[in-house]
């Protein structure tokens, strides 16, 4: 996608850090914003930038782990602006840190309920409605460099970030189909707020094996003051959406970080000769299941050769077959 003008923008988190970076980028390149997020206050300073810039700019307070209240969101977006977004960024998110072993489940709950519960919602709710729109479109997630990896204080986070970069390249592979194209934002360290995101979490699930006082979180804002400025980090993302590329990921000091964890993988991989048994029977499976599939295509030349698994429902008729194609010609 090159052409932002008059494309509408939902985007989550949308009136502080990462969120309301990525808001001021795309509306200077001729987004409708729609501003997403759990803070009233943060709402109304957002929407003072934008109307100080005479911007079209919508805000909704939402809390993303409401589903209820996040399809009223989708509602509202649709009054305001008369259609779905084009554009969707799941950014919201929030974070704890402690020992693994000392985790609550309400520690998990909250983590994993905003960055990957929240990221989920965001998909299932807009993803039905952008395809039936027919116009294509674009959705980023603000996923993390954490979760590429495990750590010894962000088994929650991480375990939500993990999920969803996971997450968005199942729908990359899936949504292509329709002209909306996918992109996760891995980010290392970014100039937020988001040390005070524990002001956000819900008296419920307040129960923590974590120590968060003073300390825990100056020390957090030290960390994130030196990380890449919001709008900084949204300019990339634009440039990552206008190349179309999987992974967005400005901060080339993790490169060799990256390169040691996936050659870590890669090597644990066993060859062909440890096991060339089973490995010639689970390929000799799914070359039998093309054949399978190509030959009940010849009872109909003009049908389509797909998987015989993994297929939608047929009363939902907006939904492309996964991976279909047409029956090759006689003889070849």
């Amino acid at each position: 996608m090159k052409d932002f003008k008059d494309k509408i923008l939902f985007v989550t988190g949308g009136a502080s850090g990462a969120g309301f970076g990525q808001a001021k980028v795309f509306s200077e390149a001729g987004c409708k914003v729609v501003i997403a997020d759990i803070r009233q206050d943060h709402l109304d300073e957002a929407m003072a930038y934008f109307r100080a810039k005479n911007a079209p700019a919508h805000a909704i307070k939402l809390d993303i782990t409401d589903r209820a209240a996040y399809a009223a969101a989708a509602d509202e977006v649709e009054q305001v602006f008369g259609s779905p977004p084009q554009i969707l960024f799941n950014t919201a998110g929030v974070n704890t840190f402690g020992p693994p072993e000392a985790s609550t489940y309400e520690d998990y709950d909250w983590v994993m309920g905003v960055c990957l519960g929240g990221v989920i919602n965001g998909m299932v709710t807009f993803v039905p409605r952008m395809i039936k729109a027919g116009k294509g479109g674009y959705i980023a997630t603000t996923a993390s460099m954490g979760g590429f990896w495990g750590g010894p204080s962000t088994a929650p986070y991480s375990a939500a970030k993990a999920a969803v970069i996971n997450l968005m390249e199942s729908y990359r592979l899936s949504l292509g189909k329709y002209g909306i194209g996918v992109s996760v934002l891995c980010p290392a360290s970014i100039n937020s707020n988001i040390h005070n995101a524990t002001e956000t979490r819900p008296k419920h699930l307040e129960n923590t094996g974590y120590l968060v006082d003073e300390r825990a979180i100056s020390t957090l804002a030290f960390i994130y003051a030196s990380g890449m400025d919001p709008v900084d980090l949204g300019k990339w993302l634009k440039k990552g959406i206008e190349e179309e590329q999987l992974y967005v990921i400005p901060y080339p000091e993790e490169k060799d970080s990256l390169e040691k964890h996936f050659k870590v993988i890669v090597d644990s991989v066993l060859p062909v000769e440890a096991d060339p048994e089973g490995t010639k029977r689970r390929l000799d499976c799914w070359k039998a299941l093309g054949e399978m599939a190509m030959e009940e295509a010849k009872k109909d030349p003009t049908k389509l050769v797909g998987p015989g698994f993994g297929r939608p429902k047929p009363d939902l008729d907006w939904v492309k077959p996964p991976e279909m194609r047409p029956m090759p010609p006689q003889g070849e």
